[in-house]
């Protein structure tokens, strides 16, 4: 899953010269946590809320709303910018920008192609994508299981759920907190049989370790393996 296909195209810039009164009203318009800064239509910098919040005068409560606004409209966005920010590139994959903004504690980025704005990426975005991989808009039932790490182990967990009716939505696997020789395994299916359920648990259980299921559609969810740490 490629940035290009997730981010915002339609992005909202600020020019270098324009105040933080100015910054503000746009984030506020365009419902954006950041601003890509352009001087010329070169990209020259970045202006988050959390910039504006920094530099928000600290007896600003003590100020009338007019002597406020003066303020504001006084400082520069070029005054509290971040200088060369980071940017991804359209064709970075959606957990490389996760992992960028995760480990620089920023909550968007500017995309940026032969040195031209073409988009940005934000925690938001990458939720939406999120919610389109694990196909948690398809609702249905999500099982997650602890399984051996060896070929064919995934195929024996989801051709007993497709027995049982159940259309194949997600397939996910990880190793965090899995034990040496296992991995954990997430799938998420729709259309399984109800009536069925306590035969379908029944069977899976007896092929591997269920560890826990949510059935949206019936809002029921149930561990049946009790563990301190979140599987």
């Amino acid at each position: 899953m490629l940035v290009k296909y997730w981010m915002t195209k339609d992005v909202t810039t600020i020019d270098v010269a324009d105040s933080m009164h100015q910054a503000i009203n746009l984030m506020k318009q365009h419902q954006t946590a950041f601003l890509p800064v352009t001087k010329k239509g070169s990209l020259v910098g970045i202006i988050t809320d959390r910039d504006i919040k920094r530099a928000s005068a600290s007896d600003a409560t003590s100020l009338d709303i007019h002597e406020l606004i003066y303020l504001l409209s006084q400082i520069k966005v070029s005054d509290i910018m971040t200088k060369n920010p980071l940017t991804v590139p359209p064709d970075f994959t959606i957990e490389e920008t996760a992992d960028l903004l995760l480990k620089n504690r920023i909550s968007g980025a500017p995309v940026v192609e032969n040195e031209k704005i073409v988009g940005a990426i934000s925690q938001r975005d990458l939720f939406r994508a999120l919610i389109s991989l694990s196909g948690l808009e398809k609702r249905g039932v999500q099982f997650a299981f602890r399984i051996d790490d060896k070929p064919g182990s995934i195929k024996e967990v989801t051709d007993i759920i497709r027995n049982y009716g159940g259309r194949l939505v997600s397939i996910l696997t990880s190793y965090e907190r899995a034990p040496a020789g296992m991995r954990h395994l997430y799938v998420r299916a729709y259309d399984v049989n109800r009536d069925a359920m306590p035969k379908l648990i029944e069977e899976l259980r007896e092929k591997t370790t269920l560890l826990y299921l949510v059935d949206l559609r019936e809002n029921q969810r149930e561990e049946f393996i009790k563990s301190g740490a979140r599987e």
